[in-house]
Formats: C-alpha cells, sequence, structure tokens
C-alpha cells in the first residue's frame, strides 16, 4: 500500500489494543474490524478485501456474516469491514451530503489501511476492495478519485450519486461491477432522492472506459453471472456483470469478482 512514512508512523506508535472480527480496531474516533484468514500463522503475509457495508451496515454486521468469511478466507485473503459513521457514508452530492468532497472517508480508507499493515502481516500490494448498495458507491468513488493503495475493485449494486466525476484519478485500477438486472432500490438508470438521485450505473463506466482506455466489451457468462469484459493495453479490466433480480448480494457474485481481479494479476 502507498502510505506515508509519517502516516505509519503515527499509527505505530499509538497503542496497539487487540482487536479483530469481534473487538472494534479503534482509529481516533472511528472504527474497523478484521478477520484473519483460517489457519494465519502470525508471519507470513496475506492480501486482504476490504468491504464496506450498505446504508445502516456495520462492520459487526459483516463479521456476522458467515458466508462472507468463509468465502474470503478459502480465498487466502484477511477480511477488513470498514465502519460508516452511524452506518453511513460520506458521499459527493448524496442525500444530505450533496457538497461533500470525500475527504473524510479517503482519509478514514487510508488511516485504516496503514493501521491493519501495523497491526497484521498485511501484504499492501494485495488489497482490493468491494461493498455492496451505498457501499458500492463508496467503493466506486474510491475507486475514480483515491485508488492509490487498492489493487483492484468489485462495487455491487452502487454507483457514483448523481453523476460520475469529470475525471478520475491515476493509476488506472481493474474494476468488476456486479448489479441486479430488476434492481428497483438503486436502478441501473438511478432513480430520483430527495435533493439528489442516484447515478445511471452506464454512466460510470463510460467514464471509466475513457479514462482506462478500454477496448471493444468481450460478451462472458459464469453461473447466472451475464457480463461484458474489457480490458486495455496495461492488462487492466474493466467488467460489469448482472445477475437476474433485485437489490441483493451474494458471496458467490463476490468470489466471481475476486476470481477475475486474480486472473488479471491483481492478486
Amino acid at each position: 500500500m502507498r502510505i506515508s512514512a509519517l502516516l505509519l508512523a503515527l499509527i505505530s506508535a499509538s497503542p496497539a489494543f487487540a482487536c479483530g472480527a469481534d473487538t472494534d480496531c479503534v482509529l481516533g474516533d472511528r472504527t474497523y474490524r478484521i478477520a484473519m484468514p483460517e489457519g494465519y500463522d502470525g508471519k507470513t503475509p496475506v492480501g486482504a478485501l476490504v468491504w464496506s457495508h450498505g446504508y445502516r451496515g456495520s462492520a459487526a454486521g459483516a463479521m456476522r456474516n458467515g458466508s462472507l468469511r468463509r468465502m474470503v478466507s478459502d480465498a487466502g485473503l484477511a477480511l477488513i469491514a470498514a465502519q460508516g459513521v452511524d452506518g453511513s457514508w460520506d458521499l459527493p452530492k448524496g442525500p444530505g451530503t450533496f457538497d461533500s468532497t470525500g475527504a473524510a472517508e479517503f482519509d478514514y480508507f487510508d488511516a485504516v489501511l496503514a493501521d491493519a499493515q501495523a497491526r497484521f502481516a498485511i501484504d499492501p500490494e494485495r488489497i482490493i476492495v468491494s461493498g455492496f448498495s451505498a457501499g458500492g458507491m463508496m467503493v466506486w468513488n474510491l475507486a475514480c478519485s483515491h485508488p492509490q493503495g487498492f489493487a483492484g475493485f468489485i462495487p455491487m449494486s452502487g454507483t457514483f450519486w448523481l453523476e460520475p466525476p469529470e475525471t478520475c484519478a491515476q493509476p488506472v485500477s481493474s474494476i468488476v461491477h456486479i448489479h441486479g438486472d430488476a434492481d428497483n432500490t438503486v436502478p441501473l438508470d438511478g432513480r430520483a432522492i430527495n435533493e439528489t438521485r442516484q447515478g445511471k450505473v452506464s454512466d460510470a463506466l463510460a467514464l471509466y472506459t475513457d479514462f482506462g482506455g478500454f477496448g471493444p466489451a468481450q460478451p462472458a457468462s459464469a453461473g447466472d453471472l451475464t457480463c461484458e469484459d474489457k480490458t486495455n493495453a496495461s492488462g487492466e479490466i474493466l467488467d460489469f456483470c448482472l445477475f437476474p433480480g433485485g437489490h441483493s448480494f451474494r458471496t458467490e457474485h463476490l468470489l466471481y469478482g475476486i476470481e477475475q481481479l486474480k486472473e488479471a494479476g491483481q492478486l
């Protein structure tokens, strides 16, 4: 992970209170939780999946999801569950956060990665981030505006509020977007909510296609997923996968995203 030496020093110098899957890791007024893979030896560096929960969700709730825990562990990754403030994320153009730049959340995710690396043997080159619904919106904002420190992104059933930024920040990353074709909570074409609206998934994909120099879409399928896969000259991938159904999260879909990032050399 690309973190400043000062930030790492500050975190390393703070008291290293025990934390894990059942106990909060405290970062000032924010927290997160972490579960290392089953059989972890405490020394060998492992990759990690950072999970961003949906609206009114929690890191503790993610850790209670046995299917998610097992799948991530079987993939040989640590599960790092991020925690939004009062179960929400401070997202640009969102309801009640319209004027936000997202900077507070970007700083929080930087601190989570730095703290997890200081406490545990996390491989800084093999950290990916995923999330569902509002958490998927958080993932898209990280991928476009603050990709440093992450090897790839798997947003699920979430996109930008209102519209994507005008452009994204380097480096270009690999993204696997997964969405239900009949989602009425975060529809593919968006919907109005209070003073703003959810954006169109197609707009996010179009922006990133141009930004990353991705080529034409190639059809693919896996299980109940029907995908359009794009690659660029550097080997990054931009996959868009639909499943039949509404606003739901399935661990087998997340596993597919992980496997796609592995095949692309990101893990």
